[in-house]
């Protein structure tokens, strides 16, 4: 099973386009509001060192006893929304 964790802000411009872009590809996420998943998205920042947005978390269970794990963050991981939702697709393949 594959997943993927966006994480938003209200009144992001940004994370609008980034969730209607994956919405029109017929990609499912499981959208988190920062303010609603303060400590999740603490511990993304620390990881990531990073707290720009739109970003995400891509979870790989598919092997149960070693789930895969990764964080993407806008300017370090990826330039544009384009490339983000490039990054998810093949992820999800």
């Amino acid at each position: 099973m594959k997943y993927v964790i966006l994480y938003t802000m209200e009144g992001c411009p940004h994370c609008v386009n980034f969730k209607n872009m994956l919405k029109e590809g017929n990609i499912k996420f499981e959208e988190r509001d920062i303010e609603n998943y303060e400590e999740e998205y603490k511990n993304f920042v620390e990881v990531t060192s990073n707290e720009y947005l739109p970003a995400f978390t891509l979870i790989n269970i598919e092997n149960k006893n070693d789930p895969e794990v990764e964080l993407y963050a806008p300017d370090d991981d990826f330039e544009n929304l384009n490339e983000a939702v490039e990054i998810i697709n093949n992820f999800l393949i």
